[in-house]
């Protein structure tokens, strides 16, 4: 198998990033694309008291175990499996077991800070940078938050205010200028995906 195509989608909490990367995901036969979310990759934190976890700040950059994903983006570039964490939300750690990942000719990483660390950049064929107005990202998170990690309205609100805006403001948004494309409004701009789609399998036909 020729080197994957390595494609980076970034932007803040609920610019709708992950919607983009499984709309491109989805259009492609499972047998040639790969997913990998950078949230599979927040340390492992057993060691710790459930006290010492909650504490936890997921939207800075300390928060990921980037030493570990950098890894395994250079074993699935040459050609070798890994084995992908899982993290449990509700228990701020990882658990026990692992998802297989088996190299593909295009492998998606998706998450707020792929493009902070320079070595996860440098291995990026393609930059995408999801921008969307905050009033909506904030909206989606509270929506997310309650629906899937049984989070409070309050709660929710309160961590986008002391946490999640300032560090969006601080680590995530000045990586737009390391994007080689900026797609607005995030999975509703259908244009943009069929020319990030158009543009993979112009890349594969080469």
């Amino acid at each position: 198998m020729k080197k994957p195509i390595l494609i980076g989608i970034t932007g803040g909490t609920g610019s709708g990033k992950s919607t983009i990367a499984k709309e491109i995901f989805n259009q492609f036969d499972e047998d040639c694309i790969a997913m990998i979310e950078q949230d599979s990759y927040y340390k492992d934190q057993s060691h710790l008291s459930m006290e010492e976890r909650v504490k936890t700040n997921y939207d800075h950059p300390k928060a990921f175990d980037n030493d570990l994903l950098v890894v395994h983006l250079e074993k699935l570039l040459n050609g070798n499996l890994i084995e992908k964490p899982i993290y449990d939300f509700s228990m701020h750690t990882r658990i026990e077991n692992t998802v297989p990942v088996e190299p593909k000719e295009i492998i998606i990483v998706e998450g707020i800070l792929v493009l902070e660390d320079p070595r996860i950049r440098e291995l990026l064929d393609i930059k995408i940078y999801v921008d969307t107005d905050a009033d909506v990202r904030i909206i989606r998170r509270l929506v997310r938050d309650i629906n899937e990690r049984g989070r409070t309205v309050d709660s929710v609100i309160n961590q986008y205010l002391g946490v999640v805006r300032p560090m969006h403001l601080q680590f995530t948004e000045p990586t737009k200028r390391h994007a080689d494309l900026i797609i607005p409004e995030g999975g509703q701009n259908k244009v943009a995906i069929d020319i990030m789609v158009a543009k993979i399998k112009q890349i594969l036909q080469k």
